[in-house]
């Protein structure tokens, strides 16, 4: 993460300082920098917090990164500083801290004041800011400011006790700073919650030495009897403490900088970007409906045993399937190994695959009930056939439209479900079987398949299997069709196109259709519309053919909560509005 963390202390004779800050270095160290690492100086140790884990070591002085007592460093001059390094953190030569990160190749740098002198301005201006004017109710916790020219800054007000301070308190804070407002903004609360968790150990450690000193030398009723002077001078040029000391530990800024490298690293992995071509589409929207749903459902159960359901209720999911399996089936056993790998290639591979083995009309009555919503029922004895038959199918469909119970022992409502598998024995009412809303396909044994047919034969893994597609409202022959059904099989017919690209294809009609569902909801739902204007409309969107409205209509049934429940809030938003005026 591009961004620096300091620490800051608003000094009673300086005012605001920056004690300490770690910045990401992405390039190389300067020249000498690296050369200049001794064995004999450095200090090795591997520190490992929250999973990642750096090398640090203290480097040799180096003018490109040295301390702020450089006389070439953009830092305050050493006149400004106090006696008791109350405004320093590293003492006058000391090189700093800097931790290497091994997977990336990304060095984390501590020092008191960056070296880049547009950075030190950027850091002390927010130090300023963070101590002064930009401060939350109480003076204690967190806040944001910035802008676009010097930077964003997340900052952490708050109080270390000091038995010799006015008020037995100083004020100190822990900004970050970072020109990505909304990478910084999505970050609060991790930021919030590491910073909070430095600041209470700091001040734990500082609140022991407090209550040590306290009790050694009560600072209250000796001011009471101290006589009035000057508040600067009454502490004998003590006026600001040195943090080491407040906390009583030496290797604080050793500490500090573990913690901020960390913060730099965790914070900058936790968030990642992704690029997404355009908007969503509606099956998208509805998947994540769809796990959104599941995922409440599942938090809801709080560890209970789901409760049987009776085997007259198959299980039945919008856009997915929980398959239940008939006795007959269930317990039918594999003859041997030979026929279990043959089950496997008799199975419907793509549409085109299908339109094949169906035959161009059979297909093409099967695809338009598809498309208009009408019941599709299967009866066969292979499970394996059912289920990637109704894989096929499906990909035709906006997922939302999708209903599916892939094997049950008896037959369920079309309102239950728009693609429905059955076993042989099951009985369909009559009314079902001469209805133009639903088309029944009949797996039987074909008397022309041999008994050993070839086993890795794809092509001829089917032909032992007749088809018979019969509905009580055929489609002619003659009969125009939705336009979607007629730009299918085109592209089904293309031998030129390969299946892949006919998955995009339907992908990109599907969406095209979509659009027009939308249009045509907004339109009537929504604006309520007379039949007038939305027979218009239909024409405008190519869509005024009888088939294309069923087919839009009941896609209307498949679009996602998201855009309809947005499309509400937009008309209703300025009907408010103008009823408040």
């Amino acid at each position: 993460m591009n961004a620096i963390v300091a620490l800051c202390h608003f000094c009673e004779l300086h005012g605001p300082r920056t004690l300490f800050c770690t910045e990401v270095l992405h390039s190389p160290l300067p020249q000498g920098a690296g050369s200049a690492d001794m064995a004999g100086q450095s200090e090795q140790a591997e520190e490992e917090e929250g999973g990642i884990q750096m090398s640090s070591r203290i480097r040799s002085h180096s003018p490109a990164e040295g301390a702020s007592a450089d006389s070439s460093s953009p830092g305050p001059k050493k006149s400004d500083m106090c006696e008791a390094s109350g405004c320093r953190s590293l003492a006058g030569g000391h090189p700093g801290y800097v931790s290497h990160d091994k997977e990336t190749s990304i060095k984390y740098v501590s020092h008191q004041h960056p070296n880049h002198p547009q950075l030190f301005s950027i850091v002390r201006q927010a130090c300023v800011r963070s101590l002064s004017c930009e401060v939350c109710p109480g003076r204690e916790g967190p806040i944001f400011f910035g802008d676009e020219q010097h930077g964003f800054v997340f900052s952490h007000t708050f109080f270390i006790k000091d038995s010799l301070a006015r008020g037995f308190q100083r004020w100190y804070s822990i900004i970050t700073i970072m020109m990505d407002r909304i990478y910084l903004i999505n970050s609060w609360p991790f930021l919030l919650g590491k910073i909070r968790g430095i600041i209470d150990e700091l001040q734990g450690k500082a609140l022991k030495v407090f209550e040590a000193e306290q009790f050694g030398c009560p600072q209250r009723a000796q001011r009471m009897n101290t006589a009035f002077t000057p508040f600067l001078h009454q502490r004998n040029g003590n006026a600001a403490r040195s943090l080491t000391s407040l906390t009583n530990d030496e290797n604080l800024w050793a500490c500090l900088h573990t913690s901020f490298a960390w913060l730099l690293k965790a914070c900058g992995s936790r968030l990642t970007e992704k690029l997404l071509e355009g908007a969503p589409t509606e099956d998208t929207l509805v998947q994540m409906e769809k796990l959104a749903d599941l995922k409440e459902e599942s938090e809801g159960w709080d560890g209970s045993e789901e409760e049987e359901k009776p085997s007259s209720q198959p299980d039945v999911v919008e856009g997915q399937e929980l398959s239940k399996s008939s006795p007959e089936t269930s317990l039918m056993p594999d003859c041997n190994s030979w026929n279990v790998a043959h089950r496997r290639l008799s199975v419907f591979r793509s549409l085109r695959h299908m339109r094949q083995v169906l035959g161009a009309s059979a297909f093409r009555m099967l695809a338009w009930h598809v498309l208009m919503g009408n019941q599709v029922i299967w009866k066969a004895q292979d499970m394996d056939l059912v289920q990637s038959a109704f894989d096929v199918l499906r990909t035709m469909l906006p997922i939302g439209c999708v209903r599916i119970i892939p094997y049950s022992d008896q037959y369920e409502e079309a309102y239950r479900c728009n693609f429905l598998g059955l076993s042989p024995h099951v009985q369909i009412p009559a009314h079902i079987l001469s209805s133009e809303f639903a088309v029944l396909v009949e797996v039987r044994a074909a008397a022309r398949s041999s008994l050993y047919p070839t086993l890795f034969d794809d092509e001829q893994s089917l032909n032992k299997y007749e088809f018979v597609v019969t509905s009580g409202s055929p489609v002619a022959a003659d009969r125009v069709g939705p336009t979607i059904l007629n730009k299918i099989e085109a592209a089904l017919t293309n031998q030129n196109l390969s299946v892949d690209v006919v998955d995009q294809c339907l992908v990109c009609l599907k969406e095209e259709w979509m659009n027009k569902v939308k249009v045509l909801f907004k339109f009537t739902k929504v604006d309520s519309r007379p039949k007038e204007d939305t027979q218009k409309l239909l024409s405008i969107l190519g869509a005024a053919e009888e088939d294309n409205v069923k087919l839009l209509k009941f896609w209307m049934t498949g679009l996602s909560k998201t855009y309809k429940s947005h499309l509400m809030s937009t008309v209703r938003s300025p009907t408010s509005s103008e009823s408040r005026n």
